[in-house]
């Protein structure tokens, strides 16, 4: 499918679609641990969006954002996308990538999260790629260095903190505690 006709396509309700190298795929709805895990990265992310106002313009879920990549007909939404710029228009999707791409690796979307998004994140310009994994307790955060990622891996009792929040510092612990069977 074309990048054009999955824009103006109807999914039924209970799902979520993504558009992969032409090939529309079906997402089922995250269980509640996964949004609690995401809630517990965005908690953090607010606090410091309040006290360090200006750096991030919009922190979006999934569902209000879209990555486009047309040159391999496919659009993502990831769990959470940070843009510490503004959009060039009120619809920009086509135009305006997020700074950083966050996902929470979900049961039978191992190779999703670690391999496919990882190639189109890093094509599409995002900086940097958090991937927090809660089987097995780790955070694998990929920085952009030129055009392949550099990667560090966190466990649970670590902080993480990135040149482009300054002064952001991602407690894992407090992430990981509601991490349960996602």
């Amino acid at each position: 499918m074309s990048l054009a006709d999955f824009a103006r396509a109807e999914g039924r309700g209970g799902y979520l679609y993504e558009l992969a190298k032409g090939v529309v795929v079906v997402v089922n709805v995250p269980r509640v641990s996964h949004g609690l895990l995401t809630q517990a990265i965005d908690d953090q992310v607010r606090v410091y969006k309040v006290a360090h106002p200006g750096v991030i313009h919009f922190l979006a879920p999934g569902s209000d954002c879209a990555l486009r990549l047309p040159g391999l007909q496919s659009e993502r939404h990831p769990d959470r996308a940070l843009y510490l710029t503004p959009p060039p228009s009120d619809n920009p999707w086509d135009a305006w990538t997020p700074e950083i791409a966050i996902e929470v690796v979900s049961r039978g979307q191992e190779e999703r999260d670690y391999g496919e998004k990882r190639e189109e994140y890093l094509r599409a310009g995002v900086r940097e790629y958090w991937i927090f994994d809660p089987h097995r307790r780790t955070a694998l955060f990929l920085r952009r260095q030129g055009d392949e990622w550099s990667e560090e891996e966190k466990e649970p009792a670590s902080v993480y903190r990135t040149a482009l929040l300054p002064g952001f510092e991602l407690d894992l612990a407090a992430v990981f505690t509601v991490a349960k069977d996602v």
